[in-house]
Formats: C-alpha cells, structure tokens, sequence
C-alpha cells in the first residue's frame, strides 16, 4: 500500500468514490481508504434516485452536474452505470404546493434545468394507473430517473483506477496528525471475525497534503479524531417493496416505464420495481441513529421495519394507484441515511484545520455524489468552485452546536423533505436555543422570532393571537401587512431593531493595521470612523463582508453577518495565522455575546436618542459636527454605556447601539420609554431587508459572495485601487462579467420576488435576482440581481419571472430611494 499521497479520500461511498475520481482525473495523486467494501454504507440500500428539486442555487448546480456526468460515465469506464432517464413527475394536491414548484422552477430555470408543467388531465392521460382528480397539476422533469447506486459507484471507482489513483479496501482511519506541512494518517487493517469487522494489529501510517472525509453514518467517529463538531447524524429511512402489480404488468407491454412519482402531499416517492413499486416515505418521528457512533457489529445491515410508522404514506400511496392495493409486500429497507439541521451536506474546509475537507450529511447522496466531487475538487485543486459553495460549507454551524442539537434538527430535516418549504418558512425544533436578554420582552411585545445561526431574531411583530405557521405563503403571507407598517414606521418615524445576532471581533496589536490593511479592499478608517469594506478570496471575488470601527490606532472592532460567525472567523483566524511573523503580534478576540445590538433609525431616531443621551451639552452630541455620518462615539445612555456607530441598514438616520450584552434589558426599557412619546416602532428583519433594497444595499450570502468581485457587485467606492491587498490583482484580471442591479417590478398584487426569479430581456433569459421584497416607499415590488453590464443600465426594460409569468420590471439607479443619502445625513433642525 503506497504510505504517502497528495490526497487521501476516506470513505468509499458513491460521495468518497466520486471525490477520488474527480481528484484523479484533476492529476492529484490520490488514494481512497474504506474500512469495508466498497458502497457498504449508505449506498447499497440507497433507492437510487435523482431529484433535481432543491430550492438552494448551489445544490441545484450539483445536482445538474451529477445526472449529467453520470449519463457519461459508461462511454469512459465500459461499465454500465444503471441509469434509467425515466423522469421525474412531482404531484400536486393544493394551490400552495403548485406555488412551491413555481418558485422552484425559478431556480431551475436560472440553473439550465428543463422542465415541463401538466395539468391533471395530461397526468391521467400519460400514466392512467394514477388517480388525478384530487390534484392540481404536477412539475415534470424528462431528463432524470434513477440509478442504480452499486452500478455508478463502481464506475467511478473504476475511472478512479483508470486516472491513477489507488483505492484500498479493509482499512480503518485511527488518528489524523497535522504536521504542520502534512497529514499523517494512522490506518489499522481490519479483519471479519464471527461475521463482524474487526482491527487487526497491523497499522500504517500514510502521509497526505489533504484529506477528504466522506465517512456517511461514522461522521460522528470522524469529528471525534478531528476534534470538530460534525452536524452529520443519520436518520432512520425505509421504503418498501411490492410484488408485480399485474395492472402495471399489463401497462408495460405496450407502454413505457413510469416517471419516478413524487406525491409530496402525501410524502412520499415511488418508482417502478420489476413490475411492482418501490414506496419511499418521510414519515414523521424517524429516529436518529448513532448520535455517537456506529457499532462495531453494525455492517451492510437494516434496522427493523417499522410499518406502523409509515401507515399512512401506504394508504396514501393505494389511493393514488389503486391497484396497488391488492399487491403483497415482497422486501423492505430501513437503514441509515445521514442528515443535517438544513438538509444540505456539509462540503467544504473543515474549520479551523489546514487541508482537512469534509464532505458529510448527505442525505440525498447518490443525486449529489457527482457534483459534489466535482466541485469540491475545484475547490481543492484550482482554491475556488465556480459556483458559490458558501451554503454548503461546514462551517455554517458555530461551535455552539451540539450532538442534541443535531439529532433533533436531523429528525426535523427529515420529515420536513417534503413539507412545504416556504421561503419564509421557521422550523421549531430545538428552539429557543440562543436568546439576547430582551428575548422576553421582545415575545411580550408580540415578536415573531427566526433563527440566525441559533439566535432567536425577530422576523417582525403582530398582535396577540396571531399564528406565525398559519400566516406562511409562497406569495404575500398573514405577516406582509405588519412588516409594511414597520417599514413606513421607519420612513417616517422611528423603528427599533435588534441586530445583537451580528458577529463581532475585535483585532488589536502592534501588526494590526498592517494586517487589516492587507487582508480588506478599503481604506482603513481614521480613528473614531468607520468603513464598509471587503476581504477577498485568492481568486478576488467577495469572501467577507466587514463594517470596520477603529476604536484606536491599532484597535478594532469588525462586525459582520450574524448567519456567517463561524465562517467570517475561520477565514480571519487564518489568514492572521498566515500573516502575524511578517506584520506582528496580532490579538484576535471573538466579543459577538459580550456586546449586544439595537439599531435604531428613523427621522425621529435623533429625538428618542436626546432625552436619554447624557452629555455636558446634550444638544449638540448628536449633531453631524459632533457625531457625524460614518463615525463612532462612545456615549451614555441613562446608565448604559454605549458604542454608537452612526451608520443604518435601512438607509435612514439611525444609529447601532452596542452595549454590554449584561445591559441590555435595562437599555430597552429606556428606549422603550424614550420612544413612545415618538410613536417608536419595533421593527424585524423582513421590514429591513425591504429597506435595505430601497438603498440597494447588497446583502452577504444574496448579493455578495465567491461567484462574484466587489466591482461585480457595483461596490466600486468601497475598493480602494491605490493600495495593494490580498485578492487585489486577481479581482481587476476578473473584471466585470456582470453587474448587480436594482429592479422596480410591475408585478403581481398578491405577491412580490423572493430573490430567486429568472430574468429577461426579451425573449432571452439574462440574469437572476438574489434579493427581492416590496419596496413601501415606491409602492411595488423591489429586488437586486445580476445581468450584463451592458443591461444594468438605470432605464433597462426587464421581465422578471414570477409564478410561471413575465412581469415587468425596470433598472433603476443605484440607491433609488434618496439616492443622494440626504435622509441619512440630516442634521438637527
């Protein structure tokens, strides 16, 4: 066995063979360890099937590439890989789910995936074994169907052996040691005893630049020898098998195979099997498997069937093909198939570990396989995926999270895979978890909270008795009107947000300028001043996103995306890791809880802010002479000393607060009470994500990110080209393929873009948005997206695709509302 690699992949599912072989044919030296056979885990009971549906940008992209990879796989290997193109026919039995899959036809579309729509009558004319009078259509895909997983796992581990690479089965990963240049992988050799895999006593050690883990249900043994956190836990998944349906016999004589069925109202799959079906459900109360570890004695095996559990997906499935009801069960699968808290794998760096990638949770693995190999050896091989693989990156969960945390939200994911997801949708498991200290007041005051990377924030604020889950709809839901009343609020009055989610670090020390000088697009703020600025990737495009405050000549304090924490901090902790012996001590400190945020802005903001403020002239503190635009002052409020920072989100005048976290109920109530005489509002997220629209402030994870540079995203003001930085040169090599744009939509009067609709000009589909919403100061729907430069021209007749329709739609400037930022910087009167 060869002792040292350039890449070492562990874990010889369909993911892990896929990775090896993508590495290989990238020129990698590569090696694949598997601790049994080859598809022993996960994939051999795996149903094999491919769907394309996924609301997420990146994980549709992969999923494209893996069904079409897959198609080719036997022209380069000669071995067949089971794929049968029989399509893909998801079902409708409401109105809210036809929305579902009109918004996901949005991604589709943006993403090149063809699709078609039938009605009930065309469902029942094409495929008559299925009943459609209870349903209102269906989305179709023609080009995917299903796989056979053992097939196209051993063609891509014999085009890994064709581009090179070894592949070892029978060994076992023991310990990983970074030694500062290198991986060293201590492997034990392991052994069948009474039926069982045990170790042997021969061990090696292997020497690898990377590593790659795709260990699917030992996920949890992995993050144990890497010192991590791994959200990746499996979930109990059965399906069972019938024996022939004659009347499907009889179809099939003369008539093609069915499409996979998909009745996501009744949650469950099925797909032709050797004349009879396969019936794949997710059920509610699926139990977590091994929150801790796999048992020795536990192989290619199965757990129990638990028919009870899946009761009524069977009768639901009877009833949509009735003569499946006097068919008998001939087989039945319960095994494990990893989950995460989202549903998406983790695919990525491992945080904080040098060349250590993890590619864990798959819960629909054999549909990922392809794509994630491929672009995670992008990643690998050339520093960046040619899509944004943000979304996926294990890093989207902090070191808050727990193995109960996991297994509860893995249960969650599961049974959610085909409850309807809308784009406003909360899930409440394992919630309240993470809560500012104004948590309760902010429930008495009738907030209605979502999650931010286990923070509970306010989305927006109803009276008593209102039903967030009730209120959800893919068009304008029950909460619309509240966050219109928030948004106006803020126009004309006042608003109060809590923005304490925001990630907070402070960096100090001699080598700190130097470093941030380095590691951001911008200049450097002057003391008492701040700047919005960028970090880049190696390839130049939007890594991170930082509202920089210097606090003093080598102090300061960087805030960023609450959702990004973990991600943000990686990246920084490393590249200081990287950059402190050529710039000098650099002191990293993570302060995101001792600190906690409101944000306050309005026309009136200036006014609730002076009766509290104290100050030997309490007139003139907040003026712009003392307090201007763009700047920080440590002030008192009442007792609570505070970090303002004048700067707002939502484009007015406005200032955030930062207080300590221990002082914040005491500062509510003061702002509570300062306000009223003002007509103060509580305001939550959705309202300011509208807002922020208004002033075409790009939002990190929507408009910004690693598929695009900062000049891309029309930040040209904050990228200072006279300095040298970090990504600097790569970014200008780039130049401009796209533009963010700012859309005015003429569109439909009972919903508004979510920020994943296709563009056009003229019959030609151009662009996507990323962000969308309404706009109450111009009274229509608002969104941001990316065209052709030479489209992203203020005045550019558009149409925006909304529920399976062209609207119309407009560039407009940039910051269409006050545009010249006089709000923002009035002075007092």
């Amino acid at each position: 066995m060869k002792t040292h690699v350039k890449a070492l992949v562990v874990g010889g599912g369909a993911v892990g063979t896929s990775i090896a072989y993508h590495l290989a044919r990238a020129g990698w030296d590569t090696m694949l360890l598997e601790r049994d056979e080859l598809t022993s885990g996960s994939t051999w009971h795996a149903a094999g099937l491919l769907p394309y549906f996924n609301m997420s940008y990146a994980t549709t992209h992969i999923h494209d590439y893996s069904i079409k990879f897959y198609k080719g796989l036997e022209s380069e290997t000669g071995l067949n890989a089971g794929f049968y193109v029989v399509g893909n026919l998801r079902m409708a039995q409401t109105d809210a789910r036809m929305d579902e899959y009109m918004l996901y036809a949005s991604t589709a579309e943006t993403c090149g995936v063809p699709y078609e729509w039938l009605s009930p009558a065309q469902i029942k004319d094409r495929y008559p074994l299925v009943r459609t009078e209870d349903l209102k259509g269906a989305i179709y895909h023609p080009t995917d169907g299903y796989i056979n997983p053992a097939d196209v796992t051993m063609a891509m581990a014999k085009g890994v052996r064709q581009h090179g690479a070894v592949i070892e089965r029978k060994w076992q990963v023991d310990g990983y040691d970074w030694t500062g240049s290198e991986w060293r992988v201590t492997v034990t050799k392991m052994v069948e005893k009474g039926g069982n895999l045990v170790p042997s006593d021969e061990q090696t050690v292997i020497t690898a630049e990377h590593v790659v883990t795709a260990t699917g249900n030992h996920a949890q043994r992995t993050a144990q020898l890497l010192g991590l956190k791994i959200p990746a836990i499996p979930v109990e998944h059965q399906y069972i098998v019938t024996e022939p349906d004659p009347a499907l016999v009889e179809w099939r004589k003369s008539n093609p195979e069915h499409p996979v069925l998909r009745d996501a109202d009744a949650k469950w799959y099925v797909r032709e099997e050797r004349g009879g079906w396969i019936l794949g459900p997710y059920e509610r109360n699926a139990p977590a498997r091994f929150e801790y570890a796999v048992p020795d004695s536990f192989r290619a095996d199965l757990f129990p069937l638990d028919l009870e559990r899946i009761e009524e997906e069977y009768l639901s499935m009877i009833h949509r093909i009735p003569s499946s009801e006097t068919v008998g069960l001939k087989d039945d699968y319960n095994g494990p198939i990893c989950y995460t808290p989202d549903g998406n794998p983790l695919l990525g760096p491992a945080p904080g570990l040098q060349n250590m990638w993890l590619a864990e949770g798959f819960s629909f693995g054999i549909t990922a396989a392809g794509g994630a190999g491929h672009y995670l050896a992008q990643l690998m091989v050339e520093g960046e995926a040619e899509i944004d693989m943000a979304s996926l990156d294990p890093k989207r969960y902090g070191p808050w999270m727990t193995t109960e945390y996991a297994a509860r939200k893995n249960e969650e994911a599961y049974e959610h895979v085909y409850i309807l997801h809308h784009p406003d949708e909360e899930r409440p498991a394992c919630r309240p978890l993470r809560t500012s200290p104004a948590y309760d007041r902010q429930k008495a005051a009738g907030a209605q909270f979502g999650q931010v990377n286990g923070w509970e924030r306010p989305n927006y604020y109803a009276p008593d008795g209102f039903n967030d889950h009730d209120s959800r709809s893919f068009r304008r839901g029950g909460w619309w009107q509240y966050a219109v009343d928030e948004a106006k609020a803020i126009r004309s009055g006042v608003g109060l947000i809590d923005a304490t989610a925001f990630a907070k670090h402070r960096i100090s020390g001699p080598g700190a300028t130097a470093f941030l000088d380095w590691f951001t697009c911008n200049r450097l703020p002057k003391v008492g001043r701040i700047n919005l600025t960028y970090a880049l990737t190696s390839h130049g495009t939007t890594r991170t996103e930082y509202t920089i405050v210097r606090v003093a000549e080598d102090d300061y304090y960087l805030i960023s995306a609450g959702a990004w924490h973990a991600y943000d901090q990686d990246y920084l902790y490393n590249a200081i890791m990287d950059k402190e012996p050529e710039f000098g001590r650099i002191n990293e400190e993570d302060v995101t809880t001792q600190w906690g945020v409101f944000a306050i802005a309005g026309p009136k903001s200036r006014d609730v802010l002076q009766s509290l403020v104290r100050d030997a002239d309490p007139e003139t503190v907040l003026s712009n002479k003392r307090f201007p635009w763009l700047s920080m002052r440590n002030i008192e409020l009442g007792m609570c000393p505070v970090r303002a920072v004048r700067v707002a989100y939502t484009g007015e005048l406005g200032w955030e607060l930062h207080h300590p976290i221990e002082m914040q109920n005491y500062l509510w109530d003061q702002l509570m009470a300062a306000g009223e005489p003002h007509g103060l509002k509580l305001v939550g997220a959705r309202a300011q994500n509208w807002l922020r629209q208004e002033k075409s402030y790009r939002a990190f994870g929507t408009e910004l990110g690693r598929d695009a540079t900062p000049l891309e995203a029309g930040l040209d003001r904050f990228v200072d080209l006279d300095k040298d930085y970090h990504g600097k040169q790569a970014m200008l090599d780039i130049g401009v393929r796209f533009k963010c744009a700012t859309f005015l939509i003429d569109g439909r009067s009972d919903a508004d873009p979510w920020g994943r609709e296709a563009l056009y000009h003229g019959d030609t589909r151009v662009g996507r948005l990323t962000s969308g919403g309404y706009s109450v100061h111009f009274g229509k729907s608002i969104g941001m997206g990316y065209v052709t430069p030479d489209l992203a021209v203020p005045g550019t007749r558009m149409k925006v695709k909304m529920f399976d329709q062209l609207w119309d739609a407009e560039v407009a400037e940039d910051s269409p509302y006050d545009p010249k930022n006089a709000t923002i910087r009035v002075d007092i009167g």
